[in-house]
């Protein structure tokens, strides 16, 4: 393969400078995108760099979905690309990505590069993802051409987003139409520069490291990969820099989920300079979670402008986790709690919740007591002819019911949005009711299984500063307390459901990996007839799942877009 001029592998010579700044777009914001641009192209230019590198449709946001059907939109970001080109600083290189029009009525994902007042290239995405959460063939008409942009006397190769990555993270084999890195290569490039929107999911990062150093190495050029920040709807966005040089090794980048003000200058051609803050710090993985789920609460508060988020406190793990990452996202004068008792709580449940509320700040839980509610529905109810029964399906949803009612009624009050607490094991498993505690704006926990809840709390516990809490905030009680939903006499969730280490295995291998019955069977050791049962409970539960909170995705499957089951197939 071609590699770089001699000329530009002195170790001791910059050549050039490339600012990736941390890019938290909002979707279908035009003017306020191209802002957040002006200010990273001052900021590029007070730090001396060359090139300014934002993510892909960092003007129109990712993802914009169907916005691109109308073809005023495009219109505008065509307008507003003509815009921002006349106020950058002539000098320097601003790659920007935005959809732009492409031949005919068609419509691209482009990454725009502009200088001197206009735009000098377009370079279209050429890959069109459609798999896991991915349409982008829906939308997207596909690049035909490689694009390379001279700067500073270098050959610049632009890439966006799957053109670098090449199905890295995809779960299902994926057969390309052209191999845009074999093409940059072919044209003789310095670098590689690419822009991404490439979703958060656990483990993904090492997966498109190992991609960049694969490629830095066969190429032998830096490669740089900067990716969005914050959230959108219900994907989670890293901010992640990952640059490997021209001996494929990885220099220091910026980490998942670095603070707002985060900034990175990268040096081309030469030792990289360290790097302050946190981005000599490693987060274990449950950490890491947190901090993107943090990331989607922050995310969708502060686009759809509500004043806050409501939360039902059950003095139980879920609810306190959900809180805190709510209280680390917003602070704690906008996190409310709500505790509404039945008649078979627990004395501890309450205590838990407001020992929970002190320690994050937050003022005491309002307590509304769901017992007279519950009387009257089961008055009326028994006047239809049915008689609810203490424990039975009927009055445990009836309870549940009334609490949903309860938070939507304080949201409507309020303007606060609701976070639904349940987790993806009981999401899974069905074990939830459907316009109870299933209701809200973002179920938090939603792609979370049961232990990884305790998990990701133990860690937060251990280190409560990663998240910006001052002291550990979940108490003992809650963690080590049995689970229960507390709508029968005496309920615990391991009545109903087996428990959460072996459901949560056959999750992992049915859902996230897409398994039979038979090889989950054979590679968990677990009884197939059990598992068998298990995976019918999942299948016939996705009609609720289709009715959920939006999830906030974080792992390789998530229920609702990343998993697209029919509800009327008979499966076993």
């Amino acid at each position: 393969m071609a590699s770089a001029p001699e000329r530009y592998l002195t170790p001791t010579m910059t050549f050039m400078q490339v600012a990736v700044p941390r890019f938290d777009p909002t979707i279908g914001d035009l003017a306020g995108n191209a802002r957040l641009v002006i200010e990273a192209a001052e900021s590029a230019m007070a730090s001396e760099a060359a090139v300014l590198l934002l993510p892909e449709l960092a003007l129109c946001g990712y993802p914009p979905r169907d916005l691109l059907l109308r073809k005023d939109f495009v219109d505008r970001c065509e307008a507003e690309l003509d815009r921002l080109a006349r106020q950058l600083p002539p000098d320097l290189l601003v790659l920007v990505g935005s959809a732009v029009r492409g031949p005919g009525p068609t419509v691209c994902n482009a990454l725009v590069a502009i200088r001197g007042g206009q735009r000098i290239a377009t370079a279209a995405k050429r890959l069109m993802p459609d798999y896991d959460v991915f349409d982008e063939d829906r939308w997207f008409t596909p690049g035909r051409e490689a694009t390379v942009v001279e700067h500073h006397g270098m050959r610049i190769g632009l890439l966006i987003c799957e053109d670098l990555w090449q199905g890295a993270d995809a779960q299902v084999e994926v057969v390309w139409p052209c191999d845009p890195v074999a093409d940059l290569i072919a044209a003789g490039i310095d670098v590689i520069l690419t822009a991404s929107a490439s979703p958060w999911v656990a483990g993904k990062g090492t997966r498109q490291e190992d991609r960049v150093r694969q490629v830095a190495a066969d190429a032998g050029v830096d490669v740089i990969a900067a990716n969005q920040a914050g959230a959108n709807d219900d994907l989670v966005f890293g901010g992640e820099v990952i640059h490997a040089g021209v001996d494929g090794e990885l220099r220091p980048g910026r980490l998942p989920f670095c603070k707002r003000d985060h900034k990175l200058v990268v040096h081309l051609r030469c030792s990289p300079l360290p790097e302050s803050g946190e981005g000599a710090r490693r987060w274990s993985d449950d950490l890491v979670r947190a901090l993107a789920l943090r990331e989607a609460i922050h995310g969708y508060v502060a686009k759809t402008g509500s004043p806050g988020v409501l939360v039902g406190l059950s003095g139980g793990i879920d609810s306190a986790l959900t809180a805190t990452l709510a209280v680390a996202a917003l602070g704690s004068s906008r996190v409310h709690g709500v505790a509404m008792p039945s008649r078979h709580s627990a004395d501890k449940s309450l205590r838990d919740a407001k020992v929970l509320c002190e320690s994050l700040g937050m003022d005491p839980p309002l307590i509304l007591p769901i017992e007279p509610a519950h009387a009257v529905a089961r008055e009326t109810l028994e006047r239809s002819g049915h008689a609810a029964v203490d424990g039975d399906l009927v009055d445990q949803n009836l309870q549940a019911r009334i609490r949903g009612q309860l938070l939507m009624a304080r949201s409507n009050a309020t303007g606060c949005l609701v976070l639904a607490t349940g987790n993806k094991s009981e999401l899974a498993a069905g074990y939830s009711t459907l316009y109870g505690d299933m209701c809200g704006a973002l179920a938090v926990l939603g792609d979370v299984l049961k232990t990884e809840v305790y998990a990701m709390a133990e860690a937060i516990n251990a280190d409560p500063a990663s998240v910006d809490l001052e002291r550990p905030p979940i108490p003992r009680e809650t963690i080590e307390r049995p689970p229960t939903a507390e709508l029968a006499p005496d309920q615990c969730d391991q009545d109903t459901l087996p428990p959460y280490e072996v459901l949560d295995a056959i999750i992992a291998h049915v859902v996230d990996y897409d398994q039979s019955p038979e090889v989950t069977a054979e590679r968990t050791g677990l009884d197939l007839d059990m598992v068998r049962k298990w995976v019918r409970v999942i299948d016939r539960n996705e009609f609720k799942r289709w009715q959920a909170a939006m999830i906030p995705k974080i792992s390789r499957r998530t229920f609702g877009r990343g998993r697209r089951w029919p509800l009327v197939a008979k499966t076993l």
